[in-house]
């Protein structure tokens, strides 16, 4: 018996130590998930593929990515929001999901400041204006110009409901006054390819993908949102050059953890997204998407996420649009 009683007293020890060294192993020790909460093919994905890259070498564990599109982007992030908060599981995410998507929909699942917890902001993203090319508009001018003459006749796709290709064109109505009529759809891509194809006659979508299909000579970009002309597009005047005065929009691309995660956790993540973004052939690749590299580490995000929610529930606020 009193042999028994030792042997279980040593196993008990053992399995505690067992677990205390477990619990101190560095994170990480296994996978890392990053969802995306739009289908495969779009800019959020093409810039998650960027970074996960260079990041499975710095965090020495590979980086799955995991699309959970619908709802414009909410099935996504309900899906971070539910998970464990240990650091294996990241949100990518837009503007449009955790900025836009809280002012459109008074019944949202999740709150950004509440279940998130913020890692790093890694890039600024500026969109293009853009016709298919069955549009007789060589300019924003002109377009404002044919829209004008065929009013409710003239349609525009977006990713989805309450994303910000769906917003913009919802400013640039309320800026200009046009009647153009949205159809949504599930996911960049899928909108895109109608674009091309003629179905929808504008879009507003990301740099990356607008200027490598308007350097092929599928689409048209007319103008860019952001203040100044971009890399990418660099003969494509910005909106303001073409007559809008003050319309400039700049979403953003970071990646969060459900709120709870470790600190030390966040930092390490964070850190590992810094070193990235310093790495020369990130930054150059990013810049020929169309993205401007814009990092911003755990503490410095949060606070620009809350700085941002306010701007865009305003500007939600003067578009008048809202969702159910």
């Amino acid at each position: 018996m009193k042999y028994i009683a030792h042997a279980c007293l040593a196993a008990i020890t053992g399995l505690a130590f067992s677990a205390a060294a477990q619990a101190q192993q560095p994170f990480p020790t296994k996978p890392v998930r990053v969802v995306i909460g739009f289908p495969a093919g779009g800019p959020l994905d093409q810039h998650a593929r960027l970074l996960t890259d260079k990041l499975q070498g710095v965090l020495g564990q590979p980086i799955i990515v995991d699309y959970k599109p619908g709802a414009g982007g909410a099935v996504g992030a309900q899906d971070v929001m539910k998970a464990p908060a240990d650091g294996y599981t990241l949100i990518l995410a837009n503007t449009g999901v955790m900025v836009i998507n809280p002012a459109l929909y008074p019944k949202l699942p999740y709150s950004t400041l509440r279940d998130f917890t913020p890692v790093a902001r890694t890039a600024m993203q500026p969109l293009a204006l853009l016709v298919n090319n069955k549009v007789p508009a060589k300019n924003l001018q002109e377009f404002i110009s044919y829209a004008k003459a065929h009013p409710g006749k003239v349609n525009f796709g977006s990713a989805g409901n309450g994303g910000i290709s769906h917003l913009v064109p919802e400013m640039f109505k309320s800026a200009t006054g046009l009647d153009l009529v949205h159809i949504p759809y599930k996911g960049s891509a899928p909108a895109f390819t109608d674009l091309v194809g003629g179905q929808v006659q504008f879009m507003a979508e990301s740099i990356p993908q607008a200027a490598a299909y308007h350097k092929q000579g599928k689409v048209r970009a007319l103008a860019v949102t952001s203040k100044e002309r971009n890399p990418a597009l660099p003969e494509v005047p910005t909106a303001i050059e073409s007559g809008l005065k003050g319309f400039e929009v700049v979403g953003f691309y970071g990646f969060l953890a459900p709120a709870g995660t470790p600190k030390a956790v966040v930092d390490q993540l964070s850190a590992a997204f810094g070193q990235v973004m310093q790495m020369p052939d990130v930054r150059g690749r990013m810049v020929e998407q169309g993205a401007d590299p814009a990092f911003l580490g755990a503490e410095a995000f949060s606070q620009f996420l809350a700085g941002e929610m306010p701007r865009w529930a305003e500007a939600v606020k003067a578009s008048g649009t809202k969702m159910d």
